[in-house]
């Protein structure tokens, strides 16, 4: 089964994007992803402010 995730309030601090979507369960999820080629940083949150916080904070490792 594929997710069917549509994106909204999506914003870019530096180069990751960070956006809301409900997840399965009906649930608001918050996720943060570095856009950087073979970065490969994506995560999610349960609060908009923990994910604008990790792009904030996000080093991308690769060069």
């Amino acid at each position: 089964m594929t997710a069917n995730r549509r994106f909204r309030r999506v914003v870019r601090i530096g180069p990751v994007q960070v956006a809301t979507y409900y997840d399965g369960r009906g649930r608001e999820k918050h996720t943060a992803a570095c856009t950087a080629p073979r970065c490969g940083f994506a995560t999610d949150y349960d609060s908009r402010a923990a994910a604008e916080l990790a792009a904030r904070t996000h080093r991308c490792r690769v060069r």
